[in-house]
């Protein structure tokens, strides 16, 4: 086919062309397989049966087919409707209907049944309850502790807007093995991406986790390619080791719908080398650093990596002080 069969047909036409910006096409190192096995479909129907929601699907992540067909999911407690509207997020804005008393069971039920050695929780932003949501963290920390003893627990909470220090101690006292709260972007895009948030708050949650308890593995993570300079990353990561962050996670932005923040950039799986090799020579005890990296891609290996890294510079620290 010649260059003329594309060809506009008419004035109007080339004019509507010009008017309509040229859709970025994904790059082959982020496109991924569409879900079709056996285990994402029994994992779909363990998580409608038990009325429970999911990440994966709300946030439309990209990982889902080979996550769900693992049978590795990560639960989103506290409903599917947001108060808040991030321009990077797919979860539903609105007014939430009433929390779900069965939620924690639920929860505890479906780890069991997927035989779970490590689960991830996360949440809406739930700004209309007085405690922010931190007293259902708990009961889903407490149901799984008696239903699942073994499981190793990861939470993933939002920033307790003004009520960030009862609720973090709260949930502290509950014992998650690994608290992660995403600080998404640079300081300087908070106002058009995270609108809601404020950065630093987001590092004194992280700092108060490591004060109340600071065995508690901290974890965070943020999205590349939403316009950040490369120095900008390398200030969030100081940022977050001046927290005493264990984990940081880094991922490529994918745009959900129009109407969200658009990709500045696909950034490229060597830069993702990159920014890793940063990190790792930054002290963090643990870093996943790909286009496809998500905060709980891959969690439990991850999670058992750190773990084995802590115990090692404990020995060594150990060792030194002989």
């Amino acid at each position: 086919m010649n260059d003329l069969a594309n060809a506009p047909t008419s004035k109007s036409d080339s004019a509507d062309q010009t008017q309509r910006p040229a859709r970025q096409r994904k790059p082959d190192w982020i496109r991924v397989r569409a879900p079709v096995s056996q285990g994402y479909n029994e994992t779909r129907k363990l998580m409608r049966e038990l009325n429970l929601n999911t990440v994966c699907e709300e946030a439309a992540c990209p990982n889902i087919g080979e996550c769900w067909t693992k049978k590795h999911a990560t639960v989103m407690i506290l409903g599917d409707v947001c108060t808040r509207a991030c321009a990077f997020c797919n979860v539903k804005t609105g007014m939430p209907r009433a929390v779900d008393p069965m939620e924690p069971e639920n929860t505890a039920v479906a780890a069991a049944k997927m035989g779970l050695e490590h689960i991830v929780i996360t949440s809406v932003d739930r700004d209309d309850l007085p405690d922010g949501g931190a007293g259902q963290f708990v009961k889903v920390i407490e149901a799984l502790r008696r239903n699942t003893p073994n499981t190793t627990i990861e939470i993933l909470t939002p920033d307790f807007r003004g009520k960030m220090r009862r609720a973090v101690e709260a949930i502290c006292e509950a014992g998650p093995d690994v608290y992660n709260h995403n600080l998404e972007t640079v300081p300087r895009l908070y106002p058009t991406i995270r609108p809601g948030a404020r950065y630093y708050a987001s590092l004194r949650l992280l700092e108060e986790v490591k004060s109340h308890n600071p065995m508690i593995f901290t974890k965070s993570g943020i999205m590349l390619g939403l316009g950040e300079q490369r120095l900008e990353v390398h200030q969030v990561m100081d940022d977050m080791r001046c927290a005493d962050v264990d984990f940081i996670t880094m991922g490529q932005y994918l745009q959900p719908t129009p109407k969200h923040a658009k990709v500045e950039e696909f950034v490229t799986p060597k830069a993702f080398g990159a920014y890793g090799s940063i990190a790792r020579a930054k002290g963090f005890l643990q870093v996943a650093s790909s286009p496809l990296t998500r905060s709980s891609y891959h969690a439990g290996d991850d999670f058992a990596q750190m773990r084995a890294a802590r115990e090692a510079k404990l020995r060594k620290k150990d060792r030194l002080t002989l």
